[in-house]
């Protein structure tokens, strides 16, 4: 592969939020191309898929004995102003069903495939990608009650196997901790929108990360996020952007008062750009920068229905 085309792809999956430079070519390409585009294996994770959904669909709404799904779409603004989002009201009867996928199996870093092929092949009902952990090395990564990585280095939400969600400072505990604490899941990227019902100040000025590739999150942007109403009451929102009169993304406060309006105690900030994509029903809900095609991540928060 030629330093061009490599530096094309690693400017590509590093600009999460804002952009960045390319990087230079000979050493550092090759440094650049083993930390963000070759796999790096850590376990093969067993992820049985569970039983197919026996539950009721139709084009917006899903209902089973543990699962209760509604997906509305809403635009508000006009014109280069238009917002288009898609929120996912979701009820279920335990913190279980609501699960974590990893792309082809794999726990590690730069193992990638699109959301909706992570998500069929775990017979999902419906599925958002996730914090894009194997961009980082760092992170507390709990998933389906396992620890994969204790590395604390960033706010992240733990999910609870009781229904309810916090923000945590990750350097102040580690995953053996959490799972002793009952944690199910926990994400890591950030950062959290809302605690305690009401928008966090300061959100509009926070950067999750320092090293390179972590760049800007702030502005108007395509968003995954995900909320939490009341304990096994989820608000999952995927925001779409940088296109022109169909969705021009959201900033942060925005997102955060989007949840607020909705009734969210808390809410977080998941990986977002292209990666941002919701899949319901077998089919992909939104519109990834307005072109329609999705771009691989490392993994997925799904309902098993």
């Amino acid at each position: 592969m030629s330093a061009s085309l490599i530096n094309k792809r690693i400017s590509r999956r590093v600009a999460l939020g804002g952009g960045v430079g390319l990087l230079g070519v000979g050493g550092t390409t090759a440094w650049a191309a083993n930390r963000f585009l070759i796999p790096h294996v850590e376990a093969t994770v067993e992820q049985t898929p569970v039983a197919a959904a026996t539950g009721t669909a139709s084009a917006n709404t899903y209902g089973s004995d543990t699962t209760a799904i509604t997906i509305e779409k809403v635009v508000s603004g006009s014109g280069n102003d238009t917002v288009t989002a898609f929120v996912a009201d979701i009820t279920v009867t335990g913190a279980q069903v609501i699960r974590s996928a990893f792309a082809n199996g794999q726990f590690g870093t730069n193992i990638i495939a699109n959301p909706s092929a992570i998500a069929a092949s775990q017979n999902a009902v419906l599925a958002i990608n996730g914090d894009y952990y194997g961009f980082r090395d760092t992170g507390i990564v709990v998933r389906n009650g396992k620890a994969y990585r204790d590395l604390g280095a960033r706010q992240g939400l733990a999910l609870g196997g009781d229904g309810s969600a916090v923000l945590y400072d990750e350097t102040t505990t580690s995953a053996d901790a959490l799972i002793a604490d009952g944690v199910w899941q926990t994400l890591s990227f950030g950062p959290g929108l809302v605690e305690a019902g009401r928008v966090i100040e300061g959100i509009d000025a926070i950067e999750i990360d320092t090293n390179v590739g972590n760049h800007s999150i702030q502005g108007s942007h395509p968003r995954t996020a995900v909320g939490l109403v009341a304990p096994n009451h989820w608000l999952w929102v995927v925001v779409d952007g940088r296109s022109a009169g169909y969705s021009r993304g959201m900033t942060l406060p925005e997102l955060a008062k989007f949840f607020v309006d909705r009734g969210a105690s808390v809410a977080y900030n998941l990986d977002g750009g292209g990666s941002s994509a919701m899949y319901f029903n077998g089919a992909l809900v939104n519109n990834p920068l307005g072109r329609n095609r999705e771009r691989g991540t490392s993994d997925i928060l799904y309902v098993a229905g």
